[in-house]
């Protein structure tokens, strides 16, 4: 999915550079760690390789061909392919139009046969009185395949880890069912347990009992469809990886109206070559970054540069591809098309920070790294101890594979799946989309968090805020005649006015005699007064000059980053209209709470520095970083995360997308663009930024839960190893054991539900 300019083709040699490998395969974070110390022996390559995106950035010196690196990660056990060649507007690779396969499906596929097949193995196994006649065959019937079909990706990830000496969840999940299975079978072929009339009494005694009478199917079929479904909806959120790019390239515009030999054509954008002229009609999107050559307007830049105002352009001001054209018509002489627009430049920088920012790896995983090797040589050493004292071949075989069940691991199956259901339910219900298990370990570390301010912040909206008058003027007949006049522009600034007169005056006037004063503002008669309504200097050339009081007013607005309009008629100035993007209302309390959770609050916008101070005062914040572009975005999250912090960013647009990516827990404003949201780890739907200290609560909450869930889980199977090292595993005391640890932590997990925020946000919630 490689983009990037500096991306080294892959058929090239001997020059080094830079690629990006899609990679398959991997099953865990330490697939990802095994795969990225098998490139880094290579000599002269440096690669970090990232198991949520799937990728691999591999850095390589002269001499090494692109090739040698996939030969590399395949001699490791996995899968790696080369990226595909850029599509024609250079924007990203040619298949990205193409909808890739759905790597959740084949795994959709095995849980639902497993949960099919497993529901009656249970039921049979844990209620004596459904044991009919010969129920231990149908429980076979109906738990191989899920064994043996619907545990295949753990077995052949544990072949994966046997090869290469190591051991995680994978290894666990595939020894255990294995051998509950392989048990069962020699139980029921070569033992009693295949007899007619035989049940699974429901006794909880500790004694030594001959295994031969025992099976473990339900165990074995329970872990799992249980892990099957934790890694589905893993694999599920894993996915939206891709879609933060996707929905960037979605941005840019499909086809332009170009000018050639001085007739209008529309042509498909990949056309587009530097020096063609093309047009913009008010409301549509800049196909590409280019010059003004004729017409002037106001183009709102907010999606990519935060900047909350429109910027008035006129000829010989550049303008970037992806804005809207928020005014009159103009015609563009493109500069930049392709791999080398801000657009372009965006997508690489999501793609740099996905592939630059590591997944957790998973508890669980880490935790049977260690208890794997334990399991295995405490199996070995049961099996040993019991032909070496001279307790029999039968009793022995039966003790060391009794160990191996007891650590099947049913409730760690359960530990992370059933507490992120709930959390994340819970989050739902709360307006917080939680994306994946990997992001809650972010929510422990994070202590600073880093605020946009235009739609995050603030509302994102030019709203009216004020009416200040001359003496001995009605505020409601300023806001009237302002407010008819701008009801006939398409300016935002004049959008902001009409809603805020209707709101503030009630119905609006008629106008006559309507006209557009280009960069200057709107005149017009309204109710017989010749009303203008614009900059300052638009009545000034009418010789309507403002009073003091008003020019002190305009001063104190303008030093506040707030835009003043002036309103004037008959041949004096009566008013002006203050106008700015208005912060939220619930902004200052939300950067106390997030204070109070230990979060050291930063604001960074692409905004000026006039504007992003005031907003930082009044809402509580001593940090800010001003006029920052994208790229600048991401560069101040890195500064951040090389001083040590573990930084949360919360953004709603576009020019925030990379930034959130590349932050340790990403937070988008549900109310903002798709590709904030996508690029996130949690999405915020309400547009109120007190969900982002309920996010971090929800998260913290959440991750301890699994936490002490794993712990209970592994506590149960230490506990019982012991006993069955002595052969005194009773079946049903270890299926008892079994289910009362499944229980628990589905009842821990449960205890989430009742989380809840702090009254002030319920409410707003509601």
């Amino acid at each position: 999915m490689s983009s990037a300019p500096h991306s080294t083709t892959p058929q090239a040699s001997g020059g080094g550079g830079q690629v990006d490998l899609a990679i398959g395969g991997m099953t865990c974070a330490s697939c990802a760690m095994r795969i990225e110390k098998r490139l880094n022996k290579l000599e002269g390559v440096t690669a970090t390789v990232n198991y949520s995106t799937e990728k691999a950035r591999v850095t390589f010196a002269d001499g090494i061909e692109a090739q040698d690196l996939v030969a590399a990660v395949q001699g490791a056990g996995y899968n790696a392919r080369l990226p595909e060649p850029p599509s024609p507007d250079g924007v990203g690779p040619a298949s990205m139009t193409v909808e890739e396969p759905d790597p959740a499906r084949p795994l959709r596929q095995r849980l639902i046969v497993s949960t099919v097949l497993t529901v009656p193995v249970i039921a049979m196994a844990m209620v004596p009185a459904w044991q009919f006649t010969y129920w231990q065959w149908l429980s076979l019937t109906l738990a191989a395949p899920v064994v043996v079909w619907g545990a295949y990706p753990f077995h052949r990830a544990a072949w994966t880890n046997l090869k290469h000496g190591t051991s995680t969840m994978d290894t666990l999940i595939s020894m255990g069912t294995l051998a509950a299975l392989v048990w069962s079978l020699y139980a029921l072929f070569f033992g009693s347990a295949g007899e007619p009339g035989m049940t699974h009494p429901f006794e909880l005694t500790v004694a030594r009992m001959d295994g031969t009478t025992n099976i473990y199917l339900e165990a074995a079929a329970g872990v799992t469809t249980f892990i099957l479904a934790g890694r589905y909806f893993e694999t599920r959120s894993k996915r939206q990886a891709g879609a933060a790019l996707r929905a960037l390239l979605e941005l840019g515009v499909k086809d332009v109206a170009v000018r050639r030999g001085g007739r209008e054509e529309r042509i498909s954008v990949d056309q587009l070559v530097v020096g063609d002229e093309f047009v913009v009609r008010p409301g549509e999107k800049i196909a590409t970054d280019g010059v003004i050559t004729e017409g002037s307007s106001a183009v709102d830049a907010s999606m990519l540069t935060g900047e909350s105002v429109p910027v008035e352009v006129a000829p010989g001001d550049t303008v970037i591809g992806a804005t809207v054209n928020a005014g009159g018509r103009i015609l563009v002489r493109a500069t930049r098309v392709g791999a080398d627009t801000q657009l372009a430049q965006m997508v690489q920088l999501v793609e740099d920070a996905q592939n630059g920012k590591a997944a957790a790896q998973r508890l669980a995983d880490r935790v049977s790294g260690i208890f794997v090797p334990i399991v295995i040589a405490l199996a070995i050493a049961t099996l040993g101890y019991w032909i070496g004292t001279g307790g029999g071949l039968s009793p022995a075989f039966t003790a060391a594979v009794a160990v191996l069940i007891i650590a099947c691991p049913c409730a760690l199956g359960l530990a992370t799946p059933t507490a992120l259901m709930v959390g994340t339910g819970r989050g739902a219900q709360l307006g917080i989309l939680i994306k994946g298990p990997e992001v809650l370990e972010s929510t422990r570390r994070v202590d600073t968090v880093v605020l946009d301010k235009t739609g995050t912040v603030t509302t994102g909206q030019m709203t009216l805020l004020d009416v200040i008058t001359a003496d001995g003027e009605d505020p409601t007949q300023v806001l009237q005649l302002a407010g008819a006049l701008e009801d006939a522009s398409e300016h935002p600034i004049a959008q902001a006015i009409v809603k805020g007169a209707a709101e503030r005056a009630g119905a609006l006037p008629p106008v006559e005699g309507f006209a557009n004063i280009e960069g200057l503002g709107v005149q017009g008669v309204v109710d017989g007064h010749a009303v203008l309504v614009g900059r300052t200097r638009l009545l000034e050339d009418w010789s309507q000059h403002l009073t003091p009081d008003l020019a002190q007013a305009r001063a104190a607005a303008e030093a506040q980053g707030r835009t003043a309009v002036a309103v004037g008629w008959d041949g004096q100035a009566r008013g002006l209209l203050v106008v700015a993007d208005a912060i939220k209302d619930t902004s200052a309390e939300a950067i106390a709470q997030l204070r109070n959770l230990g979060l050291t609050p930063v604001l960074l916008t692409g905004d000026n520095e006039t504007v992003a101070r005031s907003v930082a005062a009044a809402v509580g914040i001593d940090a800010v970083i001003a006029e920052a572009m994208p790229a600048d975005k991401v560069d101040v999250v890195k500064r951040l995360q090389e001083q040590g912090k573990t930084v949360a960013m919360v953004g709603d647009g576009v020019n925030d997308a990379a930034a959130l990516a590349q932050a340790d827990l990403g937070l988008a404003m549900g109310t903002g663009t798709d590709v904030a949201i996508e690029a996130s780890d949690l999405t915020l739907v309400r547009g109120d930024l007190r969900a982002a200290a309920d996010a971090i609560r929800l998260s913290r909450r959440t991750l301890g839960t699994i936490k002490g869930n794993l712990f209970w889980a592994f506590a149960y199977n230490v506990a019982a190893l012991p006993l069955a090292a002595a052969g005194l595993l009773n079946p049903m005391l270890a299926g008892a054991a079994m289910a009362f640890s499944s229980v628990f932590v589905v009842s821990n997990s449960l205890r989430l539900r009742r989380f809840k925020a702090p009254a002030s946000n319920r409410a707003a919630s509601r």
